[in-house]
């Protein structure tokens, strides 16, 4: 294989070579011109795009909070709304349990106190307390006995109505 007609002379380059080199000069020529600044100020223009880049940053993380406290401020009314309303359940749920524990003794009491009488102990009273208002439901000995036991369920603290359902029977 002749390998003389593939290179050039001597010091000599072939003619598509020297266009690709002169054209690779000509780059890096215009590159240079195109920024003729020193290292120094290209490091500075780049440390200022950075800091100019973190100046924007934090505005619009400014900008959101901002928003954010906004939206957080106007979300307020409804929040105090859940509140008030969190607060008047608990409130009607104690009123409820108080109620509960407040019938529950009102029935003790005058279970207690129809226990205590002579003719109304020896028979079978059911008091049932709702609200404050006493049931008296069973048996009762004499008509006198049923308004005792009338009289004795008006007597206990907390009854606001008695509702005497009490029959009269021969015992």
């Amino acid at each position: 294989m002749n390998t003389s007609m593939h290179r050039a002379p001597h010091g000599r380059l072939p003619g598509l070579a020297r266009f690709a080199l002169l054209g690779l000069l000509l780059a890096l020529a215009a590159c240079d011109k195109a920024d003729e600044r020193s290292a120094g100020e290209k490091v500075d223009s780049a440390i200022a795009r950075t800091q100019q880049a973190a100046t924007e940053a934090a505005a619009r993380t400014e900008a959101l909070a901002r928003e954010a406290g906004a939206k957080v401020k106007a979300s307020e009314p409804a929040m105090q709304q859940g509140l008030d309303k969190i607060k008047e359940a608990a409130r009607e749920t104690g009123a409820a349990v108080s109620a509960g524990v407040s019938d529950a003794t009102i029935t003790a009491s005058v279970s207690a106190g129809l226990a205590k009488d002579p003719a109304l102990s020896a028979t079978r009273i059911d008091v049932d307390t709702q609200g404050g208002t006493v049931t008296l439901r069973g048996p009762a000995p004499s008509t006198e006995a049923k308004a005792r036991a009338e009289t004795i369920a008006r007597a206990v603290n907390g009854v606001s109505k008695v509702d005497n359902q009490l029959e009269v029977r021969a015992m």
